[in-house]
């Protein structure tokens, strides 16, 4: 297993840069950044790159009915992001066939994006199946340690359906610290438990209490102790829960940061 750190898309290049090159002292193996209307995720990438030269980059995800494969490409050249550092997240967004979508948009994914790794969005059985058989990667959000395991289980098992080695399972980890960590890390939850329907069923299959799909600790300690149950992930990534300053967000990266 190893760790990643993940913020939200639009982090001001002064606090982006400065953190990847300290997240890259850490010891953390990649850096990511989500992806939503407001900010492209592409660009905090970019800003990322200018400030560590050896991690890895990711962005999880970029929804395919807001950009297609060739925008996406367009903004991977025009950024100058380098192709074998990237790890490429994308889903369906709000389409009403989101496997269909995706298993159209693979073979063209492929043709646009030569030298990228592709990473699925995928949640329920057959989407992590689907990722298992075809794709570089998987990526897991908002999910309790035991519902990851089971969801990795479906990526193994299309897999080996497929006579593949399982594809490298990456996952968000909300995680908050300090006295007003459990407030934060609610906060953020609730937002994604009502967002569409598709989450509030996921939600609903865990069957957690509200407030509690992340880690949220006092000291570092706790969160150590937090991320260390999410054993089905290859790569946690730590999607950071903290006030966006160069402060606060390299003090959680260094709560939170991998061990020997």
């Amino acid at each position: 297993m190893s760790r990643a750190l993940g913020v939200t898309a639009g982090l001001d290049p002064a606090i982006a840069s400065p953190l990847a090159g300290r997240c890259q002292e850490l010891g953390y193996r990649s850096m990511w950044s989500n992806d939503h209307p407001g900010a492209k995720g592409l660009e905090t990438l970019a800003e990322y790159a200018k400030g560590a030269d050896r991690i890895e980059l990711g962005v999880a995800v970029i929804a395919l009915d807001r950009q297609s494969p060739e925008e996406i490409a367009a903004d991977i050249d025009r950024l100058g992001i380098e192709r074998g550092r990237l790890w490429l997240g994308l889903g369906a967004g709000f389409t009403e066939k989101p496997l269909t979508t995706m298993r159209d948009a693979l073979p063209r994914l492929r043709e646009a994006l030569p030298g990228v790794r592709l990473v699925l969005a995928a949640m329920g059985p057959r989407m992590c199946a689907f990722a298992g058989a075809e794709w570089d990667g998987v990526f897991f959000n908002w999910m309790t340690p035991e519902y990851a395991a089971m969801a990795r289980g479906w990526v193994e098992q299309g897999a080996r359906e497929n006579g593949r080695q399982p594809p490298t399972v990456f996952g968000y980890v909300r995680t908050a610290v300090g006295a007003d960590a459990e407030g934060r890390l609610a906060k953020d939850e609730s937002f994604y438990r009502d967002l569409h329907q598709g989450y509030r069923d996921h939600f609903d299959r865990q069957g957690a209490p509200d407030g509690t799909v992340g880690v949220a600790g006092e000291n570092e300690s706790a969160v150590q102790a937090g991320l260390r149950l999410y054993t089905a992930l290859d790569v946690t990534v730590v999607r950071a829960l903290a006030s966006a300053t160069i402060e606060d967000m390299s003090a959680l990266a260094e709560a939170a940061a991998p061990g020997d």
